[in-house]
């Protein structure tokens, strides 16, 4: 996982609207939220919260996107589905991932398999990492990740 700090990994990748950098939006915070899977319980939650909250995050100068593993075809059926209005980036490749360190080993019922640690960092208008939100819980985490941004990052 990355330390606070220190710079962000470049971040360049297909959206289901287009493609994302961030280099982009220098002079802006960047909330970046991984989650495993799109159209998933808890992905869908995460996803739908933090796009209810959009016209706050646009208040607080700061760009969202959810980043998965999934096409960018599959990430527009998502977004489609549920209404989402945060960006839906598609790391198929895993690059993005394994730079921020979410791209872990995981078990379930015995079976170890390589996914995405639900994990949220927020990059500062200069590039760097002013916090980071490992192993996520999805309840109340949009909120707490606004509320850190208005109270200073």
């Amino acid at each position: 996982m990355l330390e606070i700090g220190q710079p962000s990994p470049a971040v360049s990748l297909p959206t289901d609207t287009g493609h994302f950098s961030l280099s982009d939006y220098s002079g802006k915070n960047v909330v970046i939220f991984f989650f495993p899977k799109a159209d998933t319980s808890g992905c869908t939650k995460e996803a739908i919260a933090f796009s209810e909250l959009q016209t706050e995050f646009d208040a607080a100068n700061t760009v969202v996107i959810g980043i998965s593993k999934d096409t960018p075809q599959k990430q527009g059926k998502f977004r489609d589905k549920y209404n989402l209005t945060c960006l839906l980036g598609a790391d198929h490749e895993t690059n993005v991932c394994e730079d921020f360190g979410v791209w872990v080993q995981k078990s379930m019922y015995g079976r170890t398999y390589m996914g995405i640690q639900r994990a949220t960092f927020l990059i500062g208008p200069d590039g760097s990492l002013l916090h980071c939100w490992p192993k996520v819980k999805v309840p109340g985490h949009a909120d707490d990740v606004l509320s850190h941004i208005r109270s200073g990052g």
